[in-house]
């Protein structure tokens, strides 16, 4: 089992019992909406990010991305990581149906896929130091199409989609995953290559 020193932030139990099957960590649960209205809850958040760093792991539906935000307006950014788990089409186990979006969500995802997230968001994982991040700023976002022109969300949409993020995320989530990913010289490759992505 992989140690995360950081607390891990989920939305429901379900999320809470598959994460703790793969990592070692304090692993604490908004009750989806709930944290919106518990002050004591937003509180406690507050204080373990301080003390220990908080990383997100949200659904990739809308709620999931209402949550997250929520999150980012209360939490300092430099104590809040962003872990984020791909747009997989399917159904959990234990429901009938697929979800409104027909999503996979932290639940339903394999062990893999959950380490990968907290990999990407720079969790730091069995006592090694977070990663650095590359000087990716908002004027390369700007200069490669990526923000700021007609075609940009179309071009983001086609990155993430290429890169297995998910759908939902603003220009400045996708910068600092990117940052983490990686550089300014290969994003440039990556947007100019032929399999790059498309503006639509």
């Amino acid at each position: 089992m992989v140690r995360v020193k950081e607390v891990i932030v989920v939305e429901g139990r379900y999320d809470q019992n598959t994460l703790r099957q793969v990592v070692d960590a304090t692993v604490l649960r908004t009750d989806g909406f709930h944290v919106f209205r518990d002050e004591a809850l937003r509180d406690l958040l507050r204080r373990l990010a301080a003390e220990r760093g908080l990383v997100v792991l949200t659904d990739s539906d809308g709620a999931g991305a209402l949550i997250r935000s929520h999150l980012s307006s209360v939490i300092p950014p430099e104590q809040l990581k962003h872990a984020y788990v791909p747009d997989i089409y399917g159904k959990e186990k234990r429901k009938s149906s697929p979800s409104k979006e027909g999503k996979l969500g932290v639940e339903g995802m394999r062990p893999a896929v959950l380490l990968e997230a907290l990999r990407r968001a720079g969790a730091t994982m069995d006592g090694a130091a977070a990663p650095e991040t590359s000087g990716l700023t908002k004027t390369d976002f700007y200069r490669l199409g990526l923000s700021g022109g007609p075609d940009s969300a179309a071009k983001r949409l086609a990155l993430q989609k290429r890169l297995g993020l998910p759908e939902r995320m603003s220009a400045n989530q996708l910068l600092s995953v990117l940052r983490l990913l990686t550089t300014t010289d290969e994003l440039e490759a990556l947007m100019n290559s032929p399999e790059g992505p498309p503006a639509r």
